[in-house]
């Protein structure tokens, strides 16, 4: 039922290793700019928060697939915009990256403002009164309380983030949907052994990290 594992057509853990690159910088990428969003909704300049909330309702509202596809038409093949990559991989592998992060970074986004939310407002206006400016009271006082109170919200995000890298092989990098792909071709009368060896893949690489979130927001949930 196997078999096909053994020929050594198929490099299933390449390809995994490529989803779980992908996922990394694209995780690393949307708590960045997600943090940075989230900066923007509760900014006291309206313009930031008018451009802060026009991004977040447009590219959340958008599919990930018409993102990712308009990264590759948009900026490589009509403006020819590399992000340093070479080849048709590193482009198209740095092009999703770019995708994910737009995308995923508005919910980090949410999860994070849900957060900010929970911060008692006095703790802001006392630290205004000892004369600390805006970014150092959201750096130094808001957001550290807020990362504490949203670490499973967080978590939820990031495994999904890990399960909208398949999206990526929609421009052809080489990760493990589009593996399944090529193996569906070669190996019709495999089917369900194809799905189950790539389903059981992502389990090992979600329920871990599922596992090891949960425990830690119990771990550092603000008590109040």
């Amino acid at each position: 039922m196997f078999d096909f594992l053994d020929s050594g057509r198929y490099d299933v853990l390449g390809a995994f290793w490529v989803t779980v690159q992908l996922a990394l910088y694209s995780a690393i990428g949307s708590l960045i700019w997600g943090t940075v969003l989230a900066g923007m909704r509760v900014s006291p300049v309206p313009l930031m928060r008018a451009f802060g909330t026009a991004y977040v309702n447009l590219v959340r509202n958008t599919p990930l697939t018409v993102i990712i596809v308009g990264c590759s038409l948009g900026l490589y093949q009509t403006l020819a915009i590399t992000l340093g990559g070479e080849g048709f991989d590193g482009i198209g592998f740095r092009l999703a990256v770019l995708g994910l992060v737009a995308y995923t970074g508005t919910f980090v986004c949410e999860a994070l403002r849900s957060g900010i939310n929970t911060v008692p407002v006095g703790q802001a206006e006392a630290a205004r009164a000892l004369g600390l400016s805006f970014f150092q009271v959201l750096t130094l006082i808001v957001l550290p309380q807020a990362f504490r109170s949203v670490v499973a919200p967080l978590a939820n995000v990031l495994i999904a983030l890990t399960k909208n890298t398949t999206v990526a092989a929609a421009i052809g990098v080489a990760e493990a949907a589009a593996l399944m792909k090529t193996m569906i071709e070669n190996e019709a009368d495999a089917l369900f052994a194809v799905f189950s060896v790539i389903a059981f893949g992502f389990i090992v690489l979600t329920l871990p990290m599922g596992l090891v979130l949960g425990w830690l927001s119990k771990r550092v949930a603000v008590k109040r």
